[in-house]
């Protein structure tokens, strides 16, 4: 009669190390489960982040305050502004006292 208790005492302490040892491996698969997926929303964000970066140095140096200003170029033909009435700038006139010279 004892070695009938022993053996159901052992079968009982089998089946609490297996369910404890089952327990503790989908615990671990969980974990890996979670890291994998957090990673991946890491990359993701990360990837959206720089995206959104460039887009912003993109459009403040194309379209905001860090845009070089626009220098007129020549134009070989004047518009019709100038040519009606339209009188040249005075040239600037001599003046009596002469020009200061620099010393070498």
């Amino acid at each position: 009669m004892a070695a009938g208790k022993d053996r159901a005492r052992g079968n009982a302490q089998e089946r609490e190390r297996a369910r404890l040892y089952e327990a503790r491996r989908r615990f671990h698969a969980s974990v890996i489960q979670r890291r994998r997926r957090d990673n991946l929303i890491a990359g993701v964000a990360g990837g959206a982040l720089l995206l959104a970066i460039l887009g912003g140095q993109v459009a403040y140096y194309t379209l905001g305050p860090g845009a070089p200003d626009p220098t007129p170029s020549p134009s070989p033909s004047q518009g019709p502004s100038q040519s009606q009435g339209a009188t040249p700038a005075p040239s600037p006139a001599p003046s009596e006292s002469p020009t200061p010279t620099p010393t070498p």
